[in-house]
């Protein structure tokens, strides 16, 4: 069975996720510190991180993981619900979240998700669209979508956190880059390129929502 890294520093949650993940039949590896977590990441098939720990942060922890290249999933245990700190985690490699206090069924139940989508990582289906990581390709109904390198960026980013508002700065550091020149507005011209090609439409759309004030959603459904 995977091996379950748990990184908090409170004993209560290590003693209750420890017990509910081997009910499950999982190995459990702990740890109550940023250097312990270090050590053991290589070990872990999925990491469950806390936020906030004692001389470094989870976001940190997985933002280490990443730049090691290790590809294992991500699930960020947090008190901050807001959004914009969502969004900051995912783009150093977090690839989900549970909000405290949680329910340790609902933290099973992430992990049970994870490894599931870990298997399946370069490729993902919503709907009729399917997206090819590593083909760069992305066909619906069937048929190959003709988008452009940012376009497919774009769908890949959006598709990906389906039901994730994205403020249109920060899908301009995902996808075009922190150090891009342009404006918000070369989001929002991509965004109607993207529709078209998908058969979309901002009144009426299948695929990608406008969020007033905010930017773009992709449906969940």
């Amino acid at each position: 069975m995977p091996n379950i890294l748990i990184v908090d520093d409170d004993p209560a949650i290590l003693e209750i996720l420890r017990a509910y993940l081997k009910a499950e039949g999982h190995t459990v590896l702990e740890a109550s510190d940023g250097p312990a977590a270090q050590r053991l990441l290589p070990q872990a098939d999925v990491a469950v991180l806390d936020w906030m720990l004692p001389g470094v942060s989870g976001v940190d922890l997985a933002r280490e993981a990443r730049a090691a290249g290790l590809t294992l999933p991500i699930l960020m245990l947090t008190a901050r619900g807001e959004e914009e700190d969502k969004l900051h985690g995912l783009d150093f490699g977090v690839d989900d979240y549970v909000v405290k206090p949680f329910s340790p069924r609902e933290v099973v139940a992430r992990i049970r998700a994870l490894l599931r989508r870990a298997g399946v990582q370069d490729e993902f289906r919503i709907g009729d669209l399917r997206v090819d990581l590593r083909g760069h390709q992305a066909t619906l109904l069937g048929q190959p979508l003709d988008l452009s390198k940012l376009e497919f960026k774009l769908l890949s980013a959006l598709a990906q956190h389906a039901g994730m508002a994205w403020p249109r700065a920060r899908l301009l550091e995902r996808v075009w880059g922190l150090d891009f020149p342009g404006t918000e507005r070369v989001v929002d011209v991509h965004i109607t390129n993207l529709r078209k090609k998908l058969g979309d439409t901002s009144d009426t759309p299948r695929y990608i929502e406008t969020v007033r004030g905010v930017g773009y959603r992709f449906r969940e459904d």
